[in-house]
């Protein structure tokens, strides 16, 4: 009895054994050797000597540039998530509790921009914003103004195109969410007295948190460990810290540093992620998604 109830208890090993091993080495491990690898001496330009010495952590941790860039990584991430959960709320909650017959339409069309690149998408902006820009063409046309107005390679520019690119990954996670919730809560809330905002405050909005946490989340990683969206629309002051690691293993060929900037990174998205479980439970972000 006691060797079947043995054999019970290790069962649940067994079927996590497949995942665990997938964990372990296609993230574990790398990391690991990222850590590393950050305490290398970078010699000359992709000349690395093997050291075990703190002089790049030392650089990031005394250097006010690295600070900036992190101050700047996290204000710009949560200025997005704020903006994606207000603008993404609206559209997943009318796709939700629409009446329209064909609602697939509307989620393929929601669906629609995951076929397209990011980066042309990105990119896209240019020809829109631009001094020969489709806007600045309109307004000039209109005769609005004289002269183009310089709305590029500006730390707005980069959010609308954070926004553009991340917005529908806050959509599908709202929506996902508000499809759950059962359909005559708000009816019974406002027979019993509830205005409409009330209904929807005291009832709809709760329960379709785990959703909006979980966009929230997403965007917030997602943003803070972008590169290219301020490499293509921002000014060379809209740096993130993507940048540095982007510059210091492409352009400098310093790999010991972008090893030490990379690891930094998921440490402080890490700290997000545990923050979000503290707040929330990570069992409320598989909520999100059934």
């Amino acid at each position: 009895m006691a060797d079947a109830d043995a054999a019970l208890d290790r069962r649940p090993w067994f079927l996590l054994a497949p995942a665990l091993l997938a964990i372990a080495f296609l993230v574990i491990v790398p990391m690991s050797f990222i850590l590393v690898y950050s305490f290398y001496e970078n010699v000359d330009l992709a000349v690395d000597k093997v050291a075990f010495q703190f002089s790049n952590w030392q650089a990031l941790f005394h250097d006010s540039y690295y600070r900036v860039a992190i101050w700047k990584t996290l204000r710009l991430s949560v200025i997005v998530t704020m903006l994606a959960a207000v603008l993404g709320y609206i559209p997943a909650y009318f796709i939700a509790m629409t009446t329209f017959r064909h609602r697939w339409l509307l989620l393929l069309l929601l669906i629609l921009p995951f076929w397209v690149s990011f980066i042309i998408r990105t990119m896209s902006w240019i020809h829109i914003l631009g001094n020969e820009g489709a806007l600045n063409g309109i307004l000039m046309w209109l005769g609005l103004i004289q002269a183009p107005l310089q709305m590029m390679y500006q730390e707005g520019t980069v959010i609308i195109g954070f926004l553009h690119v991340f917005l529908p990954y806050m959509i599908l996670n709202v929506y996902v969410s508000l499809e759950g919730i059962d359909r005559n809560l708000e009816p019974a809330a406002r027979t019993l007295g509830a205005t409409p905002w009330q209904a929807f405050r005291e009832v709809t909005l709760p329960l379709s948190m785990p959703g909006l946490a979980a966009g929230c989340l997403l965007v917030f990683v997602l943003t803070g460990g972008s590169y290219v969206t301020p490499l293509i629309l921002g000014g060379p002051r809209d740096f993130l810290f993507g940048n540095l690691i982007h510059d210091a293993v492409v352009s400098e060929l310093n790999w010991p540093m972008g090893a030490t900037l990379s690891f930094t990174l998921l440490v402080l998205l890490g700290l997000v992620v545990v923050a979000y479980s503290r707040v929330m439970g990570l069992n409320q972000l598989s909520k999100a998604f059934r």
